[in-house]
């Protein structure tokens, strides 16, 4: 993490400092999680958050965001949400266990009840003294490098806790709906536990989305996923939200010997800033990673995906792809990177960013990096930045396609590459309609 000439000194900052010292003189908590949150915090006060002098952070601005004066925490009545919201918000045709997080809280009284033998879905307060929370959390995150991570870590109050055991198989999909609402400015800061235990299998959805259209809500999310030995885990996100609507999430995934871990992320118009990042650390043989992004961005909105595939050991495969489409004035970022460290032989990574252009004024930055200290791998990374093929959507409009819905055909075709892998034929519905709702946003 960068010293404090690198830092933004603002309210927010203020705010986060004084809300750590309140929190401190009066919670109750493990000594092992006070001194996670000390230590957190301590890195957080001595870096802030990050200027665009930081190198991971030099296309995002976030002093305009960051000068706004944000409450820092909810109010203890449960927020209203209509179920038309919540129905809107599910995934057509597709039988999921339905879990419901407003401003970052479990809620119960609008989520399924998970009855399934050896899986566990509960708020993320009451899971701390659970042994898997206390090996797990706050492990696979670095705290000094991650300014977003370690504020969240110190004042985190709220988040999921999903522990699937041992030998266990989740039936249907948990389909996790994170829904913001706020009258005035809001800063939430939700944080999350995903384990998947020894040959363990599970899918996880993972929508986002606001309620109301002035909702001015700023989300540091922070999630850390650990998936075991021969375990599978299917993992999607689904961003959405509004101009007043500003994410920041951190996802850190840990897998060991022979585990598969799949993730899908598909955002689209509508959220001013949308910043992930996406670190996995293949940490035992054998074990296989793929990553598939879609970003469909519009409006002045800037996408920003960071990605980090860690080859610690040897025979592992990582698959990456990510694709963009940028419309009007919108910016696109994408910086991948793959270490492939000395003892991770018969490393297999792939990576690949394509992006085509729709808006004259649009902008993308495009950084697939490769970083290999073994000698006998099989890597490869490339980037494209283009515009729409003349000659094909000529051939369409020859056919009596209209200029719209040959418009359209076509980036089906692009980000096609990406939805085929999504296994749920339903979640693949889902995202090809919000595609062409996207392009006519």
């Amino acid at each position: 993490m960068e010293n404090t000439a690198t830092q933004i000194i603002n309210s927010l900052y203020d705010q986060c400092i004084a809300d750590f010292e309140l929190r401190s003189s009066t919670t109750a908590e493990p000594a092992e999680l006070t001194a996670l949150r000390q230590k957190a915090f301590q890195n957080f006060k001595k870096a802030g958050f990050p200027s665009n002098k930081v190198e991971d952070w030099k296309y995002v601005n976030l002093a305009p965001f960051l000068k706004e004066s944000f409450a820092t925490s909810t109010e203890e009545e449960l927020v209203e949400v209509s179920d038309e919201l919540i129905n809107n918000s599910s995934i057509p045709h597709l039988d999921v266990w339905k879990i419901v997080l407003v401003n970052g809280v479990f809620r119960k009284d609008l989520s399924d009840v998970v009855n399934q033998e050896g899986v566990f879905v509960l708020p993320i307060a009451e899971a701390i003294s659970r042994p898997a929370f206390q090996k797990h959390f706050g492990a696979y995150t670095d705290l000094s490098k991650n300014h977003f991570a370690a504020v969240n870590t110190a004042l985190f109050q709220h988040g999921l806790y999903v522990e699937v055991k041992n030998n266990a198989v989740v039936d249907k999909p948990l389909h996790v709906i994170h829904i913001n609402t706020a009258d005035e400015p809001l800063f939430v800061q939700p944080r999350h536990l995903y384990i998947t235990g020894t040959s363990a299998n599970a899918s996880i959805i993972e929508s986002f989305v606001i309620s109301g259209t002035k909702a001015n809500v700023f989300v540091n999310n922070v999630a850390e996923i650990f998936v075991g030995a021969n375990a599978n885990l299917h993992h999607y996100y689904i961003q959405g939200g509004n101009e007043k609507n500003r994410y920041v999430h951190h996802t850190e995934v840990y897998q060991q010997a022979d585990s598969v871990y799949n993730n899908y992320k598909a955002s689209f118009p509508g959220t001013s800033l949308l910043r992930n990042n996406l670190n996995i650390a293949l940490d035992g043989e054998n074990v296989e990673s793929h990553l598939y992004g879609l970003y469909l961005s519009g409006g002045r909105q800037l996408v920003d995906n960071h990605t980090i595939v860690d080859h610690r050991k040897p025979h592992c495969q990582s698959n990456e792809l990510y694709k963009g489409v940028m419309k009007d004035e919108s910016t696109g970022v994408f910086n991948g990177k793959i270490f492939v460290r000395k003892d991770a032989q018969k490393t297999n990574a792939f990576q690949q960013n394509n992006n085509l252009m729709l808006g004259k004024k649009a902008v993308v930055d495009s950084k697939p990096q490769l970083e290999i200290f073994a000698d006998d791998v099989k890597c490869s990374h490339g980037s494209t930045v283009g515009q729409f093929n003349n000659d094909a959507l000529f051939y369409l409009k020859s056919r009596g396609i209209g200029d719209e819905k040959a418009r359209a055909l076509l980036i089906h075709a692009f980000a096609f590459d990406v939805t085929e892998k999504i296994p749920l034929p339903e979640v693949q519905d889902h995202i090809n309609h919000l595609i062409e709702e996207g392009l006519k946003a």
